[in-house]
């Protein structure tokens, strides 16, 4: 019973920040504000929608299953964000002029 609540709680909680970040992806005037309401609500919200999930089937075969998503969320949004903000740092750049040639290289010396 109190299990039940707990999972309740957990995946509607999940639910409301996965909608917002959605909301805030539509609504946001620019790529960085857009890029944040995508990767830090979005993540948090899937992760408390599988503790729900995991509490529900602890015990279960599919419990590693749903730890290997958090980790695979956990460790593939904050790349999918870096390189957002990189390509959209590089087009605003772009558009303005005011990049030269090797402004946005990986640091290896030519």
């Amino acid at each position: 019973m109190i299990s039940d609540i707990i999972v309740a709680v957990l995946v509607l909680s999940g639910s409301v920040l996965a909608l917002t970040a959605s909301i805030g992806v539509l609504r946001f005037p620019d790529t960085m504000t857009r890029m944040h309401a995508a990767t830090k609500p979005q993540t948090f919200g899937l992760l408390l929608i599988l503790v729900g999930a995991m509490i529900r089937l602890s015990g279960s075969v599919d419990f590693g299953m749903l730890v290997l998503s958090g980790l695979f969320a956990l460790i593939t949004a904050p790349v999918v964000a870096h390189r957002i903000g990189r390509l959209a740092y590089q087009e605003q750049r772009a558009r303005d002029d005011l990049m030269r040639d090797g402004d946005m290289d990986s640091g290896a010396s030519h």
